[in-house]
């Protein structure tokens, strides 16, 4: 049996807990009782938003509580599919991919900033009839999720953040001025570059293992099947807009993001691995501003963390989408 390995540091109803644990905890079956069996393959819907047509996936099981899974910037709803196969015998699990990525269409003259991404959300919630809907998300799907539930706070039962704490709060923000000129200059790149073209799904898998060495070659043959889109002409490309990259002026400073922090009411989980390029949520004073968030580094782990330790990732979700405490070894 699978044994894995997890720092956790605790802030709860803004009262700190000592120390540092670290567990060793053989994996427990998910969520306890079994469930009936499941497709193999989740079903394809698509809803609309601002004329957009997205699409998500969806994992059946829809008399389970929901929980909406969303995934990072240049990634797509499959690369979720080793936790949904996971989580979906107790929740109803839905996939979307974002606006501009996977299966989604791209936005026109868009700068996809995160608030038009938190208004797909809630076209999605509504759609797919998500109420009181769990979320978990990675990196700037981490983003969204933490957004939306500092907005509607009402409407989410649990969050899970993914290393997707991008911004450190009181951290000083460039000029506007500034700001508006870079933009226009990622804009005019974008423009003039060139799409990366495959001649076949193996070479693209080759370029994701690039940016991710300990993914398995199972793992980026599946993560490229699903993120490169077939021409006519037999290559291959990416399925994302290269748009999305650009950092619009006009986004949420450090500290309104942290307001929004603020506002979430539901059980918060900021989960990363101890490799990743991002700061920690409680050196940066990140965790401070939660109420009932709890900080959960899982080691070996970098910015990739369910691709690069699924088991140990899907040990913290359990024990936390099921209400158990992280405070001890189950």
């Amino acid at each position: 049996m699978s044994r894995h390995l997890w720092v956790a540091r605790f802030y709860w109803n803004n009262h700190r807990q000592s120390g540092m644990c670290v567990y060793a905890v053989n994996n427990p079956p998910l969520m306890g009782a079994p469930a009936p069996p499941q497709p193999a393959d989740p079903t394809d819907h698509f809803y609309e938003s601002q004329g957009l047509r997205l699409h998500y996936t969806d994992w059946g099981n829809d008399a389970a509580p929901p929980l909406i899974l969303i995934h990072g910037g240049r990634d797509h709803c499959r690369s979720w599919d080793a936790v949904a196969r996971a989580l979906r015998a107790h929740f109803h699990v839905i996939a979307p991919d974002l606006r501009g990525h996977g299966d989604s269409d791209w936005a026109k003259g868009s700068s996809y900033s995160l608030a038009d991404y938190v208004y797909d959300l809630t076209r999605l919630m509504r759609a797919a009839s998500a109420n009181q809907a769990a979320i978990v998300g990675h990196s700037m799907g981490g983003m969204i999720g933490l957004m939306y539930a500092g907005a509607y706070p009402e409407q989410i039962s649990r969050l899970a953040v993914l290393d997707g704490l991008t911004v450190v709060p009181d951290s000083p923000r460039k000029p506007i001025n500034k700001r508006i000129t870079e933009w226009v200059s990622q804009l005019d790149k974008i423009a003039e570059r060139k799409s990366r073209i495959f001649q076949s799904v193996a070479e693209a898998a080759e370029r994701i293992s690039a940016h991710n060495m300990r993914l398995t070659s199972e793992q980026a043959l599946h993560l490229a099947s699903h993120g490169v889109r077939k021409s006519a002409d037999g290559t291959y490309c990416w399925k994302f807009d290269q748009y999305q990259n650009a950092r619009a002026p006009y986004r949420l400073s450090p500290n309104e993001h942290a307001m929004l922090w603020s506002s979430i009411t539901c059980p918060t989980l900021l989960l990363r691995g101890d490799e990743s390029f991002l700061p920690d949520p409680e050196a940066s004073g990140a965790l401070a501003r939660f109420s009932r968030a709890r900080s959960v580094t899982v080691a070996g782990a970098g910015h990739w963390l369910h691709h690069d330790k699924l088991n140990d990732v899907l040990g913290v979700l359990d024990r936390f989408l099921a209400n158990r405490s992280l405070e001890r070894p189950p």
